[in-house]
């Protein structure tokens, strides 16, 4: 059975899928990124010049879609020590529609989590060194209006025909990015 999804949705579901990509042209090991989402057709509408800075394909798609969204990397990111000061100190602007964030983490089967250290230094070591980990890379974004899609690359199936793709998947992640837009 398949479930129509609203034009709004899909579109965060494909801009999600190309950060993803674009992300994953890099490499694992990265930093943490941050984008702003920008509805195309409504950006362009306030600001003409905008045409000849976005790819072509982008302008002429943003002609029929209405929800079309484009990425602007968030360059300087300020430095912290956790991923929730980070997006503590975010703030949009109106005219940013969404958001979305990559992060790569280390995950263990919930059978090895109760072993692990509670020692910081001893905990990483656990956890880069067990036999059963797998790195991940979590690109989550959230629309303003509350709509939020996931995407999940495996280093161990690193390719774009094997990510995992759907709306909540990493939830504490998607409350922190909604939560940039209270």
């Amino acid at each position: 059975m398949t479930t129509e999804i609203s034009p709004e949705l899909k579109s965060l579901r494909d801009a999600t899928l190309d950060i993803e990509r674009h992300v994953a042209t890099g490499g694992w090991d990265a930093p943490i990124r941050l984008f702003a989402l920008v509805r195309a057709q409504a950006a362009l509408a306030a600001n003409p010049e905008l045409a000849n800075e976005l790819p072509a394909d982008v302008h002429a798609e943003s002609i029929a879609d209405p929800h079309l969204l484009f990425s602007v990397e968030q360059e300087d990111l300020p430095q912290t020590a956790s991923l929730d000061e980070l997006l503590g100190h975010i703030v949009w602007p109106e005219e940013v529609d969404g958001a979305a964030i990559s992060v790569e983490r280390i995950v263990l089967p919930p059978s090895a989590e109760s072993d692990i250290p509670d020692d910081d230094e001893a905990a990483l070591s656990y956890l880069q060194n067990h036999p059963e980990r797998q790195d991940v890379r979590m690109v989550v974004a959230a629309l303003r209006i509350g709509a939020t899609w996931s995407v999940i690359r495996m280093r161990s199936h690193d390719s774009d025909a094997d990510v995992l793709s759907g709306e909540n998947l990493v939830e504490g992640l998607t409350a922190a990015i909604k939560a940039t837009f209270e």
